[in-house]
């Protein structure tokens, strides 16, 4: 594994975590540091941290509250 993406991983904990969940990323990383986007985008789907995720918690919470308010009524 490249230093650079020792520093990468290091600096945040989200990936730190994601690692030591799914350890066969390190012989993936440390073979073909290329890949690491994919890892990226593998961290971020499990922890829903993607625009998307962000979107649908939104959209959850305005449903949440728009059947609360027409259960009052």
């Amino acid at each position: 594994m490249t230093l650079e993406l020792q520093f990468k991983i290091k600096n945040n904990p989200m990936y730190q975590n994601y690692l030591r969940e799914n350890s066969y990323w390190y012989k993936i990383l440390n073979r073909t540091p290329e890949q690491f986007k994919e890892f990226e985008n593998k961290a971020k789907e499990r922890y829903q941290v993607r625009t998307t995720d962000k979107i649908n918690k939104i959209l959850n919470a305005f449903e949440m509250v728009n059947s609360i308010v027409s259960s009052l009524k």
